[in-house]
């Protein structure tokens, strides 16, 4: 069963290695790790997202070893993104602020930006990005796109599309 879990960590080095080890006892395949280093939560920890593939009979083990470390699980759950899609912009993407298209995406609710890869080939140059848009279903994706088009329509960036949708 593909989860996903928040967590709470230290700002110290090593707290990501501690909060990975659970998941490596208890045999869970990681998919991704959002680690949030430039953020606080209200406690003044790093959160970190991950997704991982496992047995849900083994969820209160990694519990306990978590907590028993001093990392705080703040939820586990099943995957609600189940659509994927992934998609290349080409432009002037730093300059025209990569984090407020990112962050337009995420705020939906129903789809995240879960991957990126940009390529700068020079300081005047354009650059190009592979994104890869993760959403609750296949209108959500559709709906995402939308989005990334009418924002890179107003940053005068290229949006090369997929041919289809990836399942998850």
């Amino acid at each position: 069963m593909r989860l996903s879990m928040d967590l709470e960590l230290q700002d110290v080095p090593g707290q990501l290695l501690l909060a990975l080890q659970p998941l490596r006892d208890n045999k869970a395949n990681i998919i991704c790790v959002v680690h949030h280093r430039e953020k606080k939560t209200p406690r003044g920890l790093i959160p970190v997202r991950l997704v991982v593939e496992m047995d849900r009979s083994k969820l209160d083990a990694i519990k306990k070893q978590l907590q028993s470390s001093g990392i705080a699980l703040v939820r586990a759950g099943e995957e609600r993104f189940i659509e994927a899609v992934s998609i290349i912009l080409v432009g002037h993407i730093l300059d025209s602020d990569l984090g407020d298209t990112i962050h337009r995406i995420d705020s939906t609710g129903f789809a995240e930006v879960m991957d990126l890869e940009l390529t700068m080939p020079g300081v005047d140059e354009p650059s190009s990005a592979y994104i890869k848009i993760r959403a609750t279903g296949k209108a959500e994706i559709q709906k995402a796109i939308s989005i990334l088009r009418q924002v890179s329509e107003e940053k005068k960036l290229l949006v090369i599309e997929p041919i289809e949708v990836e399942a998850v």
